[in-house]
């Protein structure tokens, strides 16, 4: 049997919910943006979402992803066209160096790249539009061109209904392949800021090292939070970045003026490199154990 199917049969009889969910994406095409968002929002969560009246920080994001659409968001989720915006903004050497751009992953200049770096689709999401490179000449070349086709003909917009990747002209980028020397790894810093303010962090630890992704959550001064989101915690709580002070000005800076964005940092080598933005974290649909930081920070988020 297929590993696919089997998963699909497992899925239906022990988990229903996320085998319907799953349907669900698959068959999104079908759904209004509104009625997809209460039909996911109750499967993933088991709630209701309550659009007229949103109070938790999971149904405010529903609300934004509908009502809240600004043209520069557009370019702030084109992870190959914000780097010039954030290059403008606080300046070129917080950016990961680009090495090239081709509208189609077949048209690679393989030659031009270093022996290491990684290719991104711009619009997709997760890690579904990534590929590693640590050694050109042991690269299935055929195989990253593959996943990458595959990436640029997923419809973000419509898994999520995350308004600024409705209208992102699609293409692949290459960038320098990064790894911290200390940790062997790539941590990832993500401040949650709300109008302009960081109100928490967390740490995305483990995807390069195999032991599994594991999430940390912090207060705005690195205090550690007995919060789960997603993925569990980390065996040994990450150390305190050097840069965090930095992270956390630079965060703020470019987070001016919205209503609430999460801006993702790495720390490699004692140098702060910006990430990505994101305006619905995790989508949106991910519970907080506890349930209450779901109220709290629901409170930091002022809806326009």
């Amino acid at each position: 049997m297929k590993r696919p199917l089997y998963n699909a049969i497992h899925s239906l009889f022990h988990k229903p919910s996320h085998f319907v969910s799953a349907l669900c994406v698959r068959l999104s095409f079908l759904f209004p943006d509104k009625v997809y968002l209460k039909l996911m929002y109750r499967l993933e969560l088991g709630k209701r979402l309550d659009l007229d009246h949103p109070v938790t920080y999971n149904e405010k994001l529903q609300w934004l992803k509908l009502y809240y659409h600004r043209p520069e968001m557009v370019t702030m989720a084109d992870k190959w066209a914000v780097k010039e915006y954030v290059s403008a903004r606080i300046g070129p050497e917080y950016v990961i160096p680009l090495l090239g751009a081709w509208e189609d992953p077949r048209d690679i200049d393989w030659d031009s790249l270093p022996r290491q770096f990684v290719l991104k689709t711009n619009h997709d999401g997760g890690n579904y539009g990534i590929v590693i490179c640590k050694d050109k000449e042991q690269l299935d070349k055929d195989k990253a061109v593959k996943r990458l086709r595959n990436s640029l003909k997923r419809n973000t917009f419509l898994r999520g209904r995350e308004w600024p990747y409705k209208n992102i002209p699609r293409k692949v980028f290459a960038e320098e392949y990064l790894v911290d020397e200390k940790t062997n790894e790539l941590a990832d810093y993500k401040f949650f800021c709300f109008d302009g303010v960081v109100k928490m962090v967390y740490v995305a630890t483990g995807r390069q090292s195999g032991t599994g992704v594991c999430f940390d959550y912090f207060d705005a001064d690195y205090h550690h939070l007995d919060l789960v989101q997603s993925h569990p915690m980390a065996a040994h709580t990450p150390e305190k970045p050097q840069g965090f002070e930095l992270m956390k000005a630079l965060a703020q800076k470019l987070s001016q003026g919205l209503p609430h964005v999460r801006v993702d940092f790495y720390e490699v080598n004692g140098k702060v490199y910006f990430g990505e933005f994101t305006f619905y974290s995790l989508g949106g649909w991910a519970a907080f154990h506890p349930e209450e930081y779901d109220r709290i920070l629901g409170d930091y988020l002022k809806l326009p």
